[in-house]
């Protein structure tokens, strides 16, 4: 996921929140509703016309509005963990191989408008986003799909063609979203800001342009599921920068503020806390890294990229422009998850310009190399375009490097770095799920979220559909140790760094420490109002 934004998950729901929320006064928002800020942008252009339809939606802010609004078969509970019902009654594999996947629905479901829900909805929406198989969608987590059969009104079986311990999961995400077909085309995505679906939030948006600046929820009397709200009514207001985003928690404008903080607000209001408001810390499982364009001229040598490797200084990065937020990280596997290793620290070591110069020689490459940085100066907060410069500056230094540094607006870049214009780009990634699967197949599987031209054969042939054959998640890990020692030797990306997450509130909003679970998905039905 753009995303995308790392333990196995029994253990992540042992984690808990560092500081949470207690309750209070009212404060913030119109009409009862607890108004919550965010930096996320909805934004529809010409090449993304229809950010809320399950079949297009790839980001954490898009899926963090469809959560809200549409329901799953399945759900990640509150504070991780395996997946449970929603509208779903029951789950579960029919076979030994993790091949086929048997669902049972609630009795009595319905949309919001007070259509019934059957199994023949679930099928419609599932063939629907592989119909569709929108580039810039999130059709790779749906594409083991083979067929889908529906028993009666309530019974939905899913037929993968390979073996997938983790598709639970991956229905438990948006891009399995029920939809009405009332409604949806099957074929043709649904242009603008709409949204609808059976889940526990009705949505209303406000634009200016072509931009959503508020997008109100309004609890649904027709949602059966698995999930208690606790507020009728929340608003989530876009806000252009964080400081503004700021200014609006401490003049009581709204009552919490989520992604993205920066890094010197985290830090001002730890060390000067303002009565009234309280900084909540909580497991983060976000990546940052770079990615290749591995056809491009500049970087298909894969010596240019392992110098890379050789040189960036994380641990600099990461202090400099991320002070107390985030850590180095060596490979696309975060350290809490299972299957973790430093597979790049262990190759490349600390940074080392001797080790990175001598990899140009051998492969007879001229120094110094000249290469772009591409970043998005929109979509992760004002410090990327800080990071970058560091970056810059690291790379400059070693003299094998001749760097230039190009930030570009979120709804330009995706796109362009989706069509390859980019030979060296910076992103991030929230997982659509909290297991190793989900850092190694977006970017190394078929269909993946980068369209890398880069592909490794023992990677997709042999390592990840060993993996999914593990239901024991723990048993994975040796496959995906392996995934990483070639993905530190080959390069196709090179992971950055680990974050943190944050959000502040109100003293008189109850359950902030839950509003965000490990994946960074936003759960407004947690918020309260209570006692100060």
């Amino acid at each position: 996921m753009n995303r995308k934004t790392l333990v196995l998950p029994a253990v992540i729901g042992l984690l808990a929140p560092v500081l949470a929320g207690c309750g209070g006064a009212d404060s913030g928002g119109k009409g009862g509703a607890i108004v919550v800020g965010t930096t996320d942008q909805f934004v529809a252009t010409k090449d993304a016309p229809a950010p809320f339809d399950p079949a297009f939606a790839y980001d954490a802010g898009a899926w963090n509005v469809l959560r809200q609004t549409v329901q799953m078969l399945m759900r990640v509970p509150r504070g991780g963990g395996e997946p449970v019902p929603d509208a779903a009654s029951k789950c579960g594999f029919t076979d030994t191989q993790n091949e086929s996947y048997r669902c049972t629905l609630r009795s009595g479901l319905k949309f919001a408008d007070g259509d019934a829900l059957t199994a023949e909805d679930v099928k419609f929406s599932i063939d629907r986003v592989l119909k569709i198989k929108n580039n810039n969608g999130p059709i790779a987590l749906l594409s083991n799909i083979d067929t889908i059969e529906t028993n009666g009104d309530h019974g939905i079986v899913f037929h993968l063609k390979t073996p997938d311990a983790t598709f639970p999961y991956k229905i438990a995400t948006p891009a399995a979203g029920i939809v009405d077909s009332d409604t949806y085309k099957t074929d043709k995505l649904r242009d603008g800001f709409d949204a609808e679906g059976s889940g526990p939030y009705t949505l209303k948006t406000e634009t200016e342009g072509e931009r959503v600046v508020r997008a109100v929820f309004t609890k649904n009397p027709e949602y059966k599921g698995d999930l208690e709200l606790r507020n009728d009514k929340v608003e989530l207001r876009s806000f252009a920068d964080t400081r503004s985003m700021e200014k609006a928690l401490r003049d009581g404008d709204i009552s919490m503020m989520t992604r993205t903080l920066q890094p010197e607000q985290i830090k001002d209001l730890s060390e000067n806390p303002t009565k009234g408001i309280e900084l909540v810390e909580m497991p983060g499982l976000e990546i940052r890294y770079l990615g290749f364009d591995t056809e491009d001229s500049t970087v298909k040598n894969r010596a240019v990229r392992q110098a890379l490797a050789a040189v960036v200084d994380r641990g600099e990065l990461a202090s400099e422009v991320y002070p107390a937020t985030a850590e180095p990280l060596y490979s696309l596997i975060p350290n809490t998850i299972t299957g973790h290793q430093n597979a790049f620290f262990n190759k490349y070591g600390e940074p080392n310009r001797p080790k990175a110069a001598g990899i140009l020689s051998a492969a007879g490459i001229s120094t110094p190399v000249k290469l772009t940085l591409n970043y998005t100066s929109d979509h992760y907060g004002t410090a990327t375009k800080k990071e970058f410069e560091v970056l810059q500056e690291q790379l400059n230094a070693t003299k094998l490097f001749d760097v230039s540094i190009k930030g570009t607006v979120w709804s330009k870049f995706r796109d362009s770095q989706k069509r390859g214009e980019y030979a060296v780009y910076g992103m991030g990634w929230f997982p659509d799920f909290p297991d190793a699967d989900n850092y190694v197949a977006p970017f190394l599987d078929k269909d993946n979220f980068l369209n890398t031209p880069y592909v490794s054969s023992e990677t997709r042939n042999k390592l990840i559909p060993e993996s999914r054959r593990a239901a024991d998640r723990a048993s994975a890990a040796k496959p995906f140790e392996r995934i990483q020692e070639i993905v530190a030797n080959d390069v196709p990306v090179l992971p950055l760094w680990q974050g943190k997450q944050y959000v502040a509130a109100r003293d008189n909003i109850t359950g902030v420490e839950w509003v965000l679970n490990s994946s960074a998905d936003l759960q407004l039905w947690e918020l309260g109002r209570g006692v100060s």
